[in-house]
């Protein structure tokens, strides 16, 4: 049973068990679902695979390496998700600032239901305050509902933009989207140091090198990189109302003209009362990396995010450093150079720069 912070309409914040007995199936349902499993074995035997980074196998399915729960999150999503016209996701390439934006939109969006001084966040991680919908949507059986979270409903999800179902990628939805992009680099670097956490005690680590170049061919989960970022640009490029296209650099250099351009997309900007009060600067402080690093939920012995039934991360595993350059302490200048060339070959004519910094 999936378990998340479902926000309230007082100061009283609470975890809440999604309700199995509203979730009774029809006979139809299960037979639909019972052949799910037997529909992603079919699917997996005709795609090419490679090595994963924390799984044994990672497969390419239209384009994306994905494991095989991704695959099947994706299948059910396709099934079974119904969005809401108000819903707001937060899209990502792995670690380039989730945990980070899933408090800031949170703590945005829920800013007149509770106290600073007493905030869900200081009792919950950052991944537990709106569901991964990747995983989310299979962790209670048949499927997870949502309809009973609040408006408007927030989900995380790492896949690409041109994986996702037509009810949410169209033309004519009003879903938005936030994208949050980083440089290639520190990406890799982040990536790696996370994945060789969760990566199974039973398979033979995963070299720095190894990845380094799993990376650079584009092989890595939810990868190839670039194809993943310019995916979400040309969309933001064609429906800028509907797609936020962020970079994590410019959240760390100016989190307060980005935290405002961010509420304003959400369609709750700040009024300037809020920002003569200073709420901004309370949302800044609240979900910065030294405050939320150093919470007990977020440390040792605080919490974990479960995300399939084998996997659980605890809290602490997804703040390392959170810094900008972090990659110049573990690639050589020639490593840094080639992820460079690739950025500019795969982004040219696209309009968009990033990550081509050179060492401090």
């Amino acid at each position: 049973m999936s378990t998340y912070l479902v926000p309230g309409q007082n100061t009283c914040c609470h975890l809440t068990a999604i309700d199995a007995e509203n979730q009774i199936p029809t006979e139809e349902e299960l037979q639909a679902y019972n052949k799910l499993d037997e529909k992603l074995d079919d699917l997996l035997a005709t795609l090419p695979k490679q090595k994963g980074w924390r799984s044994p196998n990672i497969f390419l399915h239209k384009g994306f390496w994905l494991t095989p729960q991704a695959i099947k999150g994706l299948l059910m999503i396709d099934d079974y998700f119904h969005p809401q016209s108000t819903d707001i996701f937060l899209a990502t390439f792995m670690k380039c600032g989730t945990t980070w934006f899933k408090a800031l939109m949170f703590a945005t969006a829920n800013r007149h239901r509770y106290n600073f001084s007493d905030h869900p966040l200081h009792h919950n991680g950052p991944q537990s305050v709106f569901p991964f919908l990747d995983s989310h949507i299979f962790l209670d059986y048949p499927v997870t509902k949502f309809d009973h979270l609040p408006s408007p409903r927030l989900f995380a999800t790492h896949f690409a933009h041109s994986l996702l179902p037509i009810s949410l990628s169209s033309p004519s939805s009003t879903c938005k989207f936030v994208y949050v992009c980083r440089d290639p680099k520190d990406v890799l670097i982040s990536k790696w140091h996370f994945m060789s956490k969760l990566r199974s005690k039973e398979l033979t680590p995963i070299s720095f090198n190894e990845t380094y170049e799993l990376f650079c061919n584009g092989i890595s989960e939810y990868g190839p990189f670039w194809d993943h970022v310019l995916g979400y640009w040309k969309a933001s490029q064609e429906s800028p109302e509907k797609i936020l296209f962020l970079k994590y650099e410019d959240m760390k250099r100016e989190p307060s003209v980005e935290l405002k351009k961010l509420a304003a997309f959400m369609g709750i900007p700040f009024t300037v009362e809020e920002e003569k009060g200073g709420v901004v600067g309370e949302i800044e402080k609240l979900c910065s990396f030294e405050n939320l690093s150093n919470l007990e939920v977020n440390n040792d012995g605080g919490g974990a995010q479960k995300f399939t039934a084998q996997l659980v991360v605890e809290n602490r595993d997804f703040f390392r450093k959170g810094k900008v350059g972090d990659w110049e302490n573990h690639l050589t200048e020639e490593m840094s150079e080639r992820i460079d060339s690739i950025t500019e070959s795969k982004l040219k004519g696209s309009g968009l720069t990033l990550g081509l910094t050179k060492r401090s």
